[in-house]
């Protein structure tokens, strides 16, 4: 029998029940590998009493000593990185070196969380009026949940409870249930950090478990990356319940191409933006829009590189990327595949044929790439997810920056250009959250935040960095004044200070 992966509560991991299980597959050979429990609402309604049981102590701790184990929590992480990675890649696919570099990118967050004295400062005003002085500072919410995508089993979850954590808040997490091993072992290792049994917990699932956690009274706040559907379903459920909200949904990565580029650097870049992790990645690029004479000259070098891509397994050092997440999702990415030829796109590279000896029943799909693609095919109106490139052909700037700015997405884009005038104005008009400037996949560092427009994000604040930090606390202010003797009598009017 495979093993069971339960839940993580109360700081330790469940024991595996009766209840539903689903299976867990090697993308590389599509064999199961192991099964992960689906957590129903009791299961669900129990992590969160753990986490409310322990909040209050928690916030009672000083953040110096929040901090504290953050610091340990880090060194923890960079001890079983490879541990990691293997957890991640074995499960989702991509490449080890991909996967050390996920798990690099969530100890970022877990590093600018050891900052939380820092982070957690408060404001002060003497003398607001006579006598009278004014504080503002920011309090934990009380219980939080993250409901995180199976494209980045660690890193997302990192960019969520930490920050949380050291805000006083304690944490709910449920994890994809395609790579759920990762996040378990995230877990354990807060726990090993020195984190009060209760702080965070993971409960695996489905629609059961994210339901119980957007209705359930004692969640105060919902952190969700993935799809554009479910983020708006998350935001409006949670919403309507009280919930403080923040849904990272779906992405068309623009990138354009001026004549004056670098072709060579901007191909080599872009190649890694948009087939990197098999393009399962929120910030891959999938649409590169060339401006005027660029077009031919930008695919006589690229496609080339997409022809010599290399795929493998996840321990392939050779490989360039690895497989799809499941036979499903890549039975989906096959069938856009045909769409965009039926819908008159030039398929210039066809991966649909790739085959691998002793791998015949994994996920594997070679890097697709489509010219002359149109704005009103699906191809490009929709999101693929897949290593699928299309590249649009436009005349002027003018005409490149519009495809981009009503595009229903706005999650993050690029340019390639030496021009410092159409890099700048590009900056300045571009309708996306993350700008990249001969940059393909400009995610932000942990003490910036991350976070895209349109529909690619519901709510009002981003991911980690500040906006993480004034999504995970609420701010209250303190107007006092202190006994001096002299008696003034009640006030009816409205109060002044001056």
């Amino acid at each position: 029998m495979p093993e069971i992966i339960t839940h993580f509560i109360d700081g330790a991991r469940t024991a595996p029940g009766g209840g539903r299980t689903q299976p867990v597959t090697n993308p590389a050979t599509g064999a199961q590998t192991e099964s992960v429990a689906l957590a129903d609402a009791d299961e669900t309604a129990r992590a969160v009493a753990s986490a409310r049981a322990a909040q209050p102590g928690w916030a009672a701790q000083t953040p110096l000593a929040r901090a504290r184990v953050m610091f340990r929590y880090k060194e923890l992480i960079e001890r079983h990185r490879d541990e990691l990675a293997e957890l991640i890649a074995r499960q989702h696919g991509k490449l080890l070196a991909d996967a050390r570099g996920e798990v690099t990118r969530g100890l970022e967050v877990v590093e600018f969380a050891c900052g939380a004295p820092h982070l957690l400062k408060g404001e002060y005003s003497p003398q607001v009026g006579t006598g009278v002085d004014s504080f503002a500072m920011r309090q934990p919410l009380g219980v939080c949940a993250g409901i995180t995508p199976f494209n980045f089993p660690a890193m997302v979850p990192m960019w969520m409870f930490p920050v949380a954590l050291v805000c006083g808040n304690t944490f709910v997490l449920k994890p994809s249930e395609r790579d759920p091993a990762a996040p378990m072992f995230l877990a354990e290792l807060m726990m090993a950090a020195g984190a009060p049994a209760g702080v965070l917990n993971v409960v695996n699932g489905d629609k059961a478990a994210v339901d119980t956690l957007l209705t359930h009274p004692d969640v105060q706040a919902v952190s969700f990356v993935g799809s554009t559907p479910i983020a708006q379903y998350i935001y409006s459920t949670g919403s309507a319940h009280g919930k403080r909200v923040q849904a990272l949904g779906g992405a068309k990565n623009h990138a354009i191409v001026m004549p004056d580029a670098d072709m060579a650097q901007a191909a080599d870049a872009l190649l890694g933006g948009a087939y990197g992790s098999a393009g399962e990645r929120c910030m891959s690029v999938s649409a590169v829009v060339t401006v005027g004479e660029a077009g031919d000259r930008f695919m006589e070098t690229f496609a080339p590189k997409v022809r010599n891509l290399r795929v493998g397994p996840c321990d392939d050092p050779d490989a360039d990327m690895g497989p799809l997440i499941t036979a499903e999702h890549l039975a989906k990415v096959r069938n856009y595949v045909e769409v965009g030829v039926d819908e008159g796109a030039e398929l210039v590279v066809d991966g649909r044929d790739l085959r691998l000896q002793g791998y015949e029943s994994g996920n594997f799909l070679g890097g697709c790439l489509f010219d002359r693609v149109t704005s009103d095919m699906r191809i490009y109106k929709e999101e693929i997810f897949g290593p699928v490139l299309s590249v649009l052909r436009a005349d002027s700037f003018e005409e490149a920056l519009g495809l981009v700015n009503t595009h229903p997405y706005g999650n993050g884009t690029a340019i390639f250009t030496r021009d410092g005038d159409a890099a700048r104005t590009f900056g300045s008009r571009v309708e996306a959250g993350m700008v990249g400037i001969n940059v393909p996949i400009p995610v932000p560092m942990a003490f910036h935040s991350f976070g895209g427009w349109k529909q690619s994000a519901f709510g009002d604040h981003g991911a980690h960095g500040p906006e993480g930090v004034h999504f995970y606390t609420r701010l209250k202010t303190v107007t006092q004044r202190w006994p001096t003797g002299v008696r003034e009598g009640a006030a009816f009017v409205m109060p002044t200070m001056g």
